[in-house]
């Protein structure tokens, strides 16, 4: 799914429709019936989700026991949000011709303005289930048990990807800092000195940040390593596919002479050739 920057940017771009009506509703959504949004004001809006006001009909779902409605959804790999404009396409699709995207949402409001959604799924849900204490780019991310999860003798690679500890941490993120931080992917976190795992997370933080703040002035991301065959000091870099046993695995790329790999020994973690 979109990283961190790119789920803040979309909470951005709807939070300006908060305390506005949907006025009229289309899209091409089959699991969610998009007229049960009509009439519907627009409360709350979080990272992960869209909380709907309880609908003006008697029959709205949940409206008898007092609560809102949250519409979660899940944007996946390719996922987005416009504010009052359509995706166009960029280029010809396989059959040549240049269809524009077709949205899963459309919600057009009392004001004038319409939010369109792309490339998701859409479920109804009974609460939020953000945490701000793992948010990266909140203000409430709580660096302490974040701190004590990088501390684990699982390698360091694992752990950012830990959605409990580091929410929209993803992939991308996670290649970037540990080569800022000069740490090798799969070094074990307990073999880390403290002074180590701050500074990974101040350039957690710090990254996610600028990568957010360019993307509101419309400016892309230039990687050091991610996808990258040399690193910005022109050492080669290598790729390897990382997870833990039984779970997800990513690609991951590193610099082996900018991030030496430690192994557990007598003494100070020593660098050792890959």
């Amino acid at each position: 799914m979109p990283e961190g920057p790119s789920v803040r940017k979309f909470q951005l771009l709807t939070s300006p429709f908060v305390g506005q009506v949907v006025a009229k509703v289309g899209g091409s959504s089959r699991k969610l019936n998009v007229n049960d949004l009509n009439a519907l004001r627009l409360q709350d809006s979080q990272d992960e989700e869209l909380q709907e006001a309880q609908h003006s009909r008697s029959e709205a779902p949940e409206a008898a026991e007092g609560r809102g409605n949250w519409l979660r959804i899940h944007f996946g790999m390719f996922g987005s949000i416009r504010a009052n404009e359509f995706s166009r396409a960029s280029r010809a699709n396989k059959r040549g011709d240049w269809k524009d995207p077709v949205p899963k949402l459309v919600l057009h409001f009392e004001s004038g303005g319409f939010l369109v959604f792309y490339n998701c799924r859409m479920l109804w849900c009974s609460s939020p289930r953000a945490d701000p204490a793992s948010d990266i780019l909140s203000v409430e991310f709580h660096r302490g048990r974040a701190l004590r999860a990088l501390c684990a003798p699982d390698p360091i690679c694992y752990t950012l990807q830990d959605q409990r500890y580091f929410s929209g941490l993803g992939n991308i993120i996670k290649n970037e800092i540990l080569y800022l931080a000069r740490i090798h992917p799969l070094t074990p976190g307990s073999l880390l000195a403290l002074s180590d795992l701050e500074r990974l997370l101040d350039c957690a933080v710090q990254f996610s940040s600028e990568w957010l703040h360019n993307k509101l002035r419309g400016q892309g991301l230039h990687p050091q390593v991610y996808q990258k065959e040399q690193c910005p000091l022109g050492h080669a870099v290598m790729k390897g596919t990382f997870g833990p046993s039984g779970g997800f695995k990513r690609l991951t790329w590193w610099c082996p002479q900018c991030q030496p790999a430690v192994l557990p020994g007598d003494g100070d973690p020593s660098p050792v050739t890959e």
